[in-house]
This record gives structure tokens, sequence and C-alpha cells, in this order.
């Protein structure tokens, strides 16, 4: 089709109330279920162009680690950090980025936000990187003055 890029929204994940256990019938379990199986099937659908695929997913906001979602009502409001997924082709996956995973304590939370390992920005400049070839003068362009630092996400 000669399209290089696609955006798609999926939103409803503004979950100040009634996030859920994590169990069927509940919102996150559900949408993440979702995602999960959407994922799953739209690499079914590519066939042979899986292999010329690569996905990220990227929230515009972060999430709480207790909950403090309006009145009680077992919600998060937004926070400092969130987790991305990559997968397809190119992605040196298999693993967590950003020093391994750690355990959300009082010691490693960002005033109760899950801690930021990696600037979006350098995750999504080495994708860009590695899948169209751009350079870093290139880069700085879609992201004026920042400087990306290697995050190892790209094979």
């Amino acid at each position: 089709v000669g399209a290089k890029m696609i955006a798609i929204d999926y939103g409803d994940w503004d979950m100040h109330t009634g996030l859920g256990a994590a169990e069927a019938g509940n919102w996150m379990h559900d949408h993440l279920d979702h995602l999960a199986r959407s994922l799953v099937k739209f690499f079914d659908d590519l066939g042979t162009w899986a292999g010329k695929v690569t996905v990220v997913t990227i929230s515009e906001f972060g999430r709480r680690v207790e909950q403090n979602g309006s009145g009680g009502e077992a919600g998060l409001d937004h926070g400092y950090a969130n987790a991305m997924l990559l997968l397809g082709a190119g992605v040196n996956g298999g693993d967590v980025r950003g020093g391994g995973w750690r355990p959300l304590s009082d010691d490693t939370l960002n005033e109760g936000d899950v801690p930021l390992s990696h600037d979006y920005r350098s995750v999504l400049a080495e994708v860009l990187s590695n899948r169209y070839g751009l350079s870093g003068g290139q880069l700085s362009t879609g992201f004026p003055g920042f400087s990306p630092q290697p995050v190892g996400i790209m094979a």
C-alpha cells in the first residue's frame, strides 16, 4: 500500500475510577486482554508481511502504583512513567529494558509513580534509526533539543 507508518489511537484507558482487580470482567484486565488479542490477530492477519512490521505501543501518560482515583473508587490518576511494548520486525526482544524489572516499593518509586528508565524519545529514535535509517540530524528535527540515549531495543 506504500504506507511507511500508521498510528492507531486505542482509547478509554483513563481509569480514574473503576480500574478493577486483575481478573476477567474488570476494566483494566479486559482492556489489556483485548489489546493483547488484537495484536496477536493483527500479526496473524499480516501473514508473510509480519516480518516487515514493527509495532510500538505508547501512552501519553503514566500510571500511579497505588489507587488514588476520584473519590477512592479503585482508580488511578495520571503518573510519571509508563511501559512501552515493542514487537515485530527488528525488535531485540525477549526481556524488559531499563535495567531489568525493579520491584515497586517506596525506595524505587518516583513520589508514588513508576520510575522512568528510558525517555520515550530515545526508544522512538532507535526504532526510526533502525527501521528507516534516520541519522542524528534527521532525528533532531523530530526531537528538537533532545539527545537520544542508546536503549538496545532494536537488533
